[in-house]
């Protein structure tokens, strides 16, 4: 057992909170200091991050950011146990920070409710100690993981699609100094644009991030209170439906090199290029000027019933049998939830059916969501 010593500085409220932590051999009060001097930044509060902050509130690290510019939606709660009906409509950082706060009120958020991009990704990295991805898209993923290279912050990475998961450590600075592989040791180039479903589109077993989100806390508390070995050097694999596990040694390799932040939209956004976009604020405004248009919503019919603005459904799968009942006269915009597979819809109907005047809403219901949010 530690001496009083070692518990001077803590309130009666916190030796309570705190108790079973104090106990656990190799922690003790001198690891739930580091936790409490500590501070994470935690990139998207969706599925993963819902777990992730709950836990990494209760245990106590002193400071936590959360960014996520998105609010929270029906949708959501299949998988988002952090938030409520009552949340629906609200900023999610804001939801997050109401109810982590009722948790413990010993831990300082800061809450950043628009999206990482390059522009400020260094800038706001560089305050914290380390970072957990919590994102969706790979755009993000490689940002937030070049971004922490050029700072030399770890990386506690996950992420999930239907009924598998994954998760690492990465850029972890071991004992001896030398540094741990990155996510593009990994996955050195990002995929093609359009060419990996979102979890929109292909979907996710609502418990799986609830569970890779726990292991994300588990490697964070690790890192922070440095204790235990963490999972830097490998990659975890986990499988919901068979409740197969298992962790796999990376190929010993030099860190990948990164030079700079690059253009990550570009590079694994939306389909770029060829395919014309406009804007959820340019659609916006054809509407108030009541310019006639051709709206097409391609997602499938659940999605259009829990939220749509209005277009007229034609599930992708289903559109080349539908597309000869639309106009090519009319001006033509094309959507979905985050638009990649609009984007492939305004593809088809380009060069298939011969549509001159179509457009992609670019960032698909998301996007729109965001633009008359303001």
């Amino acid at each position: 057992m530690e001496s009083l010593q070692d518990q001077k500085g803590w309130t009666q409220e916190e030796r309570l909170r705190y108790a079973r932590h104090a106990v656990l051999p190799g922690f003790g009060w001198a690891a739930q200091q580091k936790l409490r001097a500590s501070n994470v930044f935690v990139v998207g509060a969706g599925g993963l991050g819902a777990p992730l902050l709950q836990y990494l509130t209760a245990a106590g690290i002193g400071r936590i950011a959360i960014a996520d510019p998105d609010r929270v939606s029906l949708s959501n709660l299949q998988r988002q146990v952090l938030f409520t009906v009552e949340d629906i409509g609200a900023l999610k950082v804001e939801a997050a920070a109401r109810r982590l706060s009722k948790l413990n009120p010993n831990v300082q958020f800061d809450l950043y409710p628009y999206a990482i991009t390059r522009e400020n990704a260094l800038e706001l990295l560089a305050h914290y100690d380390l970072v957990a991805d919590g994102s969706d898209n790979f755009s993000t993923r490689y940002l937030v993981n070049d971004a922490c290279v050029l700072l030399g912050k770890p990386l506690v990475y996950a992420a999930v699609f239907r009924y598998e998961g994954q998760l690492s450590v990465f850029n972890y600075t071991y004992p001896n100094g030398q540094k741990g592989p990155n996510y593009r040791n990994l996955f050195p180039v990002p995929p093609e644009a359009g060419s990996v479903p979102t979890c929109a589109e292909g979907g996710v077993l609502g418990v799986l991030p609830g569970i890779l989100g726990c292991l994300q806390a588990n490697e964070v508390l690790k890192i922070a209170s440095e204790t235990g070995e963490p999972l830097s050097g490998k990659l975890c694999l986990f499988d919901a439906h068979s409740l197969f596990q298992r962790i796999i040694a990376l190929p010993s390799q030099a860190p990948y090199p990164i030079a700079e932040l690059q253009d990550y939209e570009a590079s694994c956004g939306p389909i770029p290029g060829e395919i014309p976009e406009i804007t959820g604020d340019q659609l916006k405004k054809w509407q108030e000027e009541n310019i006639p248009i051709q709206l097409i919503d391609v997602r499938e019919l659940w999605e259009y019933e829990q939220e749509n603005i209005g277009g007229t459904l034609m599930p992708l799968a289903s559109l080349p049998q539908n597309a000869m009942a639309l106009s090519l006269e009319r001006l033509t915009v094309v959507v979905c939830q985050s638009g990649v597979r609009s984007a492939q819809a305004v593809r088809m109907l380009q060069e298939q059916f011969g549509f001159s005047e179509v457009y992609n809403l670019a960032g698909g219901i998301d996007a729109w969501r965001r633009v008359n949010a303001n």
